[in-house]
């Protein structure tokens, strides 16, 4: 075989082996979004929505914690024991709870006090548990920050659509900036809990509109 043959199944092989991570990647961006296709999360989707920031904010702190958790149980995943592995990955989770939580109080306490005990119910997320043990635990290190990645992106995307609806609709701003006139009448409704059920139903019709019209079409 040639030098040049060698290189081209290099090559190949180089580009077989990222397709998949990326194909990883973007499942969870849309194909596999945990909240518009799997409803996962629903807990501080509809609960930390009410504004653009907020939501940014918990969609942001859940993707570091899903990523971080990812990495841990994949470098481990041959030494964790199968008997305590579901209690390995919550005390793993945890420790970046807490991280992340200490590190929002740090950098605002109003933002950390509007968040909340949804920060440290990212715990329990099980968007988090359920890629830690069925995805992290059976794949490799780069596969495994890829599939984090695009599903802490897809989180963070889904929660910035609820969360920029409702503050415009529910409180005339975005990002805390005046977007109407002082005679509009903000919908009260959209910042209260029914409003948050009522944007992601509007969301999920949207979302499965868009996305069947994009199969028929392939």
């Amino acid at each position: 075989m040639s030098a040049e043959d060698k290189n081209i199944n290099q090559g190949s092989l180089q580009m077989a082996n990222a397709k998949p991570s990326t194909d990883e990647f973007i499942k969870g961006l849309w194909r596999d979004n945990p909240v518009f296709v799997q409803v996962l999360g629903m807990c501080p989707v509809l609960a930390v929505s009410n504004t653009a920031l907020n939501a940014l904010a918990m969609g942001l702190a859940t993707t570091f914690v899903l990523l971080m958790s990812n990495i841990l149980v994949s470098l481990l995943r041959n030494f964790i024991p199968k008997q305590v592995r579901i209690a390995s990955y919550i005390l793993i989770i945890a420790t970046f709870v807490t991280i992340t939580d200490y590190a929002i109080q740090a950098i605002s306490v109003e933002l950390h006090k509007s968040l909340g005990a949804f920060i440290s119910l990212i715990v329990v997320n099980c968007l988090i548990l359920s890629r830690a043990e069925a995805f992290a635990s059976k794949n490799t290190l780069g596969k495994s920050i890829a599939d984090a990645l695009g599903m802490g992106l897809g989180f963070v995307f889904a929660l910035f659509c609820l969360g920029a609806v409702r503050e415009i609709l529910g409180s005339g701003t975005f990002f805390d900036i005046a977007l109407f006139p002082s005679g509009f009448q903000e919908w009260v409704v959209m910042i209260l809990p029914a409003g948050g059920f009522f944007t992601l139903a509007i969301w999920l019709l949207i979302f499965n509109v868009f996305k069947e019209r994009k199969q028929k079409d392939e």
